[in-house]
């Protein structure tokens, strides 16, 4: 049976991997465009590229270091030798993730603006496609990193299952290092760009968003590149791998068979093909609305998620067997809860719904009004998601038979988690699509194409917008949902180190350690939002000072005579946003091993119970408050409430230039952080046991 495993993760990944191609391939036989169409994108690409080869040459040194320290360990015996080696690997497949999606996305922004001249449909089309190519290359290189490991360490050096998957998920340290990175570098760039952008091009100087006479124009474009599309893919990778690893790692000990681990495999396998039928049936009519166009979107992912849901079933039945079925059930909580949570982003976020056109109308009394309505969209828009992911960890749990066995319901909630991602490819692909559509718009701005064609490039640009914001309500809740299971991975993985499991016996919150571990847990997700926060904000001071400095000095710029120095405003994002991204990193990573070793295990089960529980409502809070003021934005923009350049637009451009690193720096990280605290206390379980002082 685990050969036939293997097997089926194998070619399920190479499936992904194929259909990613075939797609990548179909997208770029389609014509760019105008010259000056192909010179904007080869602008884009270029800083793209430049951007990321930096960036790598700085995370190559931090792998570096990380690697030599994990060396020391497995030397010390405080790790096993292959340990290491996972970290690396998971780290490069997640950065690869990031790298062929930001590649397809670069290349499909002008292909968009381009199709969008045929019709609305078509342009749907190319940026779905280029999204989907993202989603793909993401689960097929997460399957084929786990069939890879899994088969080395079952079939070459014969460990038994429990060792196989405590070494497996230590490469989600490096997976999620390196989203991190991405996250935080990428959203660094693509806000400071944005802001600066904004700030003096539409607010002071009073010029459209996509202005070629703006200096930060193409440094705005290719931050939505390295963040919304290298970083996401990073960050989703990671989920994706640390959800199917750690409801292995659980199955193992519940069941103490081989069935439990193999059946998160073969849900992840069979949701690939789910997601491929899926992708078919995305398409829409000329002249649709915000509404036609979320449900053109959604009738791919709600199909794919229906199969899953349907396929899971037997699944369960012959691998589990027939005393287990109703395991399927927290499999499916799972599912619906992935769309529930999509769902009321969706309606927090679109201006196709009350709270966002109530967010604009609040821009007729002034930005303080705009601002103070934003943040509490985003604080209200906590309460629905709090409520779904409670309902499914309760239901996951007792359907698992958590009644009678704590470590069978754990197994459920990491199968619910499962659940939610088993679709990733399509979700990721409409997620991908927005920074595609983005580009597109600004394309079509900057060459002066017809007036449709923007309008169309617009309708895909605001529809990326929220389905943007879906996909990170989803990345949240999925991510509430692992950072649970690592949790009691990290558990398990102490009370089977020698000397561990005295250490971990108490973990009532009378235990004074326990509760200081919440405290410091739970004030983390602020601490890192502020770091990133203060990061865009120090970024964007440069931009800004640098774009007011070329419209003053370079003569004849405003008047479209001359050209801007776009270089030096993508130079500055990319210095800026490498040099801001390293310590929130560090601070991610050193942080559970200080805490181990001062308030031992149960210390660090209680802050990694306190950064999941604040940092899964900090993210939801910051990212639908971004996204709702974008969409505002873009409501006024589309001839509400006085249209651009009104002093309601002026309003609404300043809440958008606040939410930015709301929804595309600090929001998102967070997600990645919760799970990095986990995957790093796994790692160092040994060397707290070891060392601990309590």
């Amino acid at each position: 049976m685990e050969l036939k495993i293997v097997c089926l993760t194998a070619c399920a990944s190479v499936l992904a991997l194929l259909f990613a191609l075939f797609t990548a391939k179909k997208v770029l036989k389609f014509d760019e465009g105008t010259d000056l169409m192909k010179k904007i994108s080869q602008s884009v690409r270029k800083g793209a590229n430049a951007y990321l080869s930096r960036q790598y040459r700085i995370v190559i040194v931090f792998f570096a270091i990380v690697f030599a320290v994990l060396g020391v360990m497995a030397f010390l015996k405080l790790l096993t030798p292959y340990v290491p080696f996972a970290f690396l690997t998971g780290g490069f497949f997640s950065g690869l993730s990031g790298f062929i999606g930001m590649k397809i996305a670069t290349a499909s922004n002008a292909r968009t603006a381009n199709a969008c001249r045929e019709g609305l449909n078509k342009g749907l089309r190319v940026a779905f496609s280029a999204g989907s190519v993202m989603g793909f290359t993401v689960v097929g290189l997460g399957l084929l990193d786990i069939t890879i490991w899994f088969f080395l360490l079952k079939f070459v050096f014969k460990l038994p299952d429990n060792e196989v998957t405590g070494a497996m998920l230590t490469f989600g340290m490096g997976a999620s290092s390196m989203a991190l990175f991405a996250r935080v570098g990428g959203g660094i760039f693509t806000k400071a760009a944005d802001v600066g952008a904004d700030l003096v091009g539409k607010v002071e100087a009073g010029i459209p968003e996509d202005d070629p006479r703006n200096p930060a124009v193409i440094a705005d474009n290719v931050g939505d590149n390295v963040g919304d599309v290298a970083g996401m893919g990073a960050d989703l990778y990671e989920s994706y791998v640390g959800s199917i690893i750690s409801s292995c790692a659980l199955g193992v000990s519940a069941f103490k068979s081989f069935g439990a681990m193999a059946l998160p495999l073969c849900i992840a396998a069979v949701g690939v093909l789910c997601s491929v039928i899926g992708t078919f049936l995305v398409r829409t009519k000329e002249g649709a609305g915000q509404k036609q166009l979320l449900s053109a979107l959604s009738k791919g992912t709600n199909f794919s998620a229906i199969l899953i849901a349907v396929v899971s079933f037997p699944l369960v039945y012959f691998i589990l067997g027939k005393d287990c079925w109703h395991i399927y059930f927290a499999i499916l909580s799972g599912l619906i809860a992935g769309v529930l949570i999509g769902r009321s982003t969706e309606y927090y976020t679109s201006d196709s719904y009350k709270p966002t056109r109530n967010l604009a109308k609040t821009s007729e009394t002034g930005t303080a009004t705009i601002i103070i309505g934003g943040l509490s969209v985003g604080m209200l828009s906590t309460l629905i998601p709090i409520i779904i992911v409670s309902v499914c960890v309760l239901v996951s749990f007792f359907v698992s038979g958590g009644k009678s066995s704590a470590a069978m319901g754990l197994y459920g909630i990491a199968l619910a988690a499962v659940g939610m991602l088993s679709t990733l490819g399509i979700t990721l692909a409409t997620d991908a699509y927005g920074p595609v559509a983005d580009n597109a718009g600004g394309i079509a701005e900057m060459a002066g194409l017809e007036e449709e064609v923007r309008q169309r490039t617009d309708a895909l640009d605001s529809l990326g917008n929220t389905t943007a914001a879906t996909g990170k309500g989803f990345a949240i809740g999925s991510a509430a949902l692992t950072a649970l299971a690592l949790m009691a991975s990290y558990i398990d993985k102490i009370k089977v180190i020698p000397g561990g499991a005295e250490k971990i016996s108490n973990l009532n919150i009378n235990n004074p350690t326990v509760l200081i571990g919440l405290f410091i847990g739970a004030c983390l997700p602020f601490v890192f939002a502020a770091l990133t926060m203060n990061s865009v904000g120090r970024a964007a001071q440069s931009v800004v000072k640098e774009v007011r400095r070329q419209f003053k000095e370079i003569v004849g710029l405003m008047e479209g005579e001359a050209e801007a120095d776009y270089a030096k405003c993508v130079d500055l994002c990319t210095k800026s946003s490498l040099h801001e991204m390293v310590l929130p990193t560090i601070v991610a990573v050193v942080v559970p091993v200080i805490v181990g070793i001062v308030l031992g295990c149960s210390g660090v089960v209680g802050m990694l119970a306190g950064a999941t529980v604040a940092g899964f409502l900090m993210a939801v809070f910051m990212s639908n408050s971004g996204g709702a003021w974008d969409n505002a934005k873009k409501y006024i923009e589309s001839g509400q409430f006085g249209g651009k350049g009104s002093d309601n637009h002026k309003a609404a451009v300043v809440g958008d230039t606040v939410g930015d690193p709301f929804k595309d720096t600090s929001g998102p990280s967070i997600n990645i952080l919760i799970k990095l605290l986990s995957m790093v206390s796994i790692v160092f379980a040994a060397l707290v046991v070891k060392f601990s002082l309590l």
